[in-house]
């Protein structure tokens, strides 16, 4: 019986370290999971885009410099 448990021991315990050098031994996908972009809806025109391409004013998000010239439009 002591074993049969050890050598289930001794299975188990080889097949984490080779699962854990299988992960470690793929890319690094981790860090596009962990931060996300935010998209976020331009205030003149409507068009959803990311946060860092956008340009922001106050509250306001806009996809280019010029939408922010021309302001926020009416809500429809």
């Amino acid at each position: 019986m002591i074993r049969l448990l050890f050598w289930i021991a001794l299975i188990a315990a080889a097949f984490w370290l080779w699962r854990k050098f299988k992960i470690s031994q793929q890319p690094n996908r981790q860090a596009s999971l962990d931060d996300p972009l935010r998209m976020v809806r331009c205030a003149h025109c409507g068009v959803h885009l990311p946060d860092d391409r956008a340009v922001q004013l106050g509250s306001h998000w806009y996809c280019s410099q010029q939408h922010l010239e021309q302001g926020p439009t009416a809500p429809h």
